[in-house]
């Protein structure tokens, strides 16, 4: 099963080997007279819907020229040596080649197709073919609409042509591996996949927070079929923008992971220290990565501590002031085009600039529990089998104690390692105690109710 799995790969590979020489090889043998050729251009290319190339192919109906530029760009990740072989055979002697484009890479030695690869190949110097097939590369291309490839920048005054070709790493994972790996952390890509392994029981909110976190998963669930069968394209704004606010330690991180763990999303929280930069225009730049990356993904994108870059508009005063406004326009525009989820978590609402509030569709407050969400915390949270000393009561301690449910797990953590550390055999209230009194300190809250 396993080595007919391999076989199959390998065959699909060689066709695309073969395509791809075909191509390279019927232009070239027009430029260099080798034979008699037409001008009727590469041949149509299908293989079956069984793999997943295949199906890509055919669910996006890619036309044959559209397979090559792709099949071109996945080259590199193949065979590094492949297009440089080919092209080899007609430069015996070596020289430049400016017509076929192509870079070499700091550690990739082979060649690295360009824009002007693609219009070398599939047009050579006919200018009418050749403005046909920079559209692959315009903005409302299939290529860029799903972020499958795309040109990468080139220096202030070089043509734009001249970028290399790339092949977005989920799409040569997919197409290599059959499965998208997920992104790390990095400089262009400013966010963290997080998840959870608690469950919508231990979220304890009161009941009208609940149920507006209820209406963000119907949303989740349900707004595609909206969409088709309502036939509300275009009539209602792409994506949903959520405001979750309140006190640290209330939920807002953990319903944001539940939401995706129960609609089966990816949640990635933005790194926004990685994101805000005191240059000019590079802000911008960071965020427009994070959301290019992020289209048509089903990610749900969690801005945490959002007042960070999301704060109110300042008057301006100076070049900074300006520049900062524009950075707060430029977001405000790309969280309204963006079709996904995007929850902006913030412990001040007040500082939230007033265009964003706006705009959002929901605004939902996480306030601190009371005394019976407290003890259903305490419930939740204490392990299963473990022993409490006789004189802790629950009730009271919920009563008089007003905690988040963050600082529970601390206080259970503390008084955890504490009945570890001195062996005994059953949590105590001393430990207990001295861990919600570090809870306070930390906050900067008195104890009213010591005992």
């Amino acid at each position: 099963m396993v080595v007919s799995a391999v076989n199959r790969m390998e065959s699909i590979y060689q066709q695309v080997f073969t395509f791809v020489r075909m191509g390279i090889l019927h232009r070239l043998n027009l430029d260099f007279k080798k034979e008699n050729h037409s001008e009727s251009g590469i041949p149509d290319f299908s293989f079956g819907t069984d793999t997943i190339l295949g199906k890509f192919i055919a669910e996006n109906k890619l036309s044959s020229e559209e397979v090559f530029c792709l099949f071109l760009a996945l080259m590199p990740h193949l065979s590094p040596g492949f297009i440089s072989g080919v092209v080899g055979a007609y430069l015996p002697n070596g020289g430049e080649f400016p017509e076929f484009g192509g870079v070499k890479g700091k550690n990739h030695r082979g060649i690295i197709p360009t824009g002007e690869t693609v219009l070398y190949l599939l047009a050579g110097k006919d200018l009418v073919k050749r403005v046909k097939m920079i559209r692959m590369f315009e903005e409302d291309h299939l290529f860029a609409r799903k972020n499958v490839l795309f040109l990468d920048q080139v220096l202030a005054g070089e043509p734009k042509m001249s970028g290399r070709l790339v092949l977005d790493e989920e799409y040569v994972d997919l197409f290599l591996t059959g499965k998208i790996s997920k992104p790390k952390l990095n400089n262009d890509f400013p966010a963290q996949l997080i998840t959870t392994q608690l469950e919508w029981k231990d979220l304890v909110l009161n009941e009208k927070t609940l149920d507006e976190i209820k209406e963000i998963e119907t949303w989740l669930k349900f707004n595609a079929d909206l969409l088709d069968q309502w036939k509300l394209h275009g009539k209602v704004k792409p994506g949903f923008r959520v405001l979750f606010h309140g006190p640290p330690g209330t939920g807002k991180t953990m319903t944001a992971c539940l939401l995706g763990k129960y609609t089966s999303r990816d949640v990635f929280r933005i790194d926004l220290s990685m994101v805000v930069s005191k240059y000019i225009g590079e802000t911008e730049k960071n965020l427009s990565k994070l959301f290019d990356k992020a289209a048509n993904k089903d990610w749900i994108l969690f801005f945490d501590e959002a007042d960070s870059i999301f704060g109110k508009r300042t008057n301006v005063r100076d070049a900074h002031d300006k520049y900062a406004n524009q950075e707060v326009s430029y977001l405000l525009q790309r969280i309204e085009a963006h079709d996904g989820l995007v929850i902006l978590a913030t412990n001040m609402k007040a500082n939230i600039d007033s265009s964003f509030t706006r705009r959002f569709n929901a605004i939902i407050e996480f306030e601190n529990p009371g005394p019976q969400e407290r003890r259903r915390l305490w419930d939740n949270y204490l392990p299963a089998g473990i022993e409490l000393d006789q004189a802790i009561n629950l009730n009271e301690i919920s009563r008089n104690y007003e905690l988040t449910g963050a600082n529970i797990v601390n206080v259970i953590q503390y008084a955890g390692l504490q009945t570890l550390e001195k062996k005994r055999s059953s949590l105590v209230k001393e430990d207990m105690l001295k861990g919600i009194h570090k809870e306070y300190l930390k906050e900067g809250k008195l104890i009213r109710n010591a005992e």
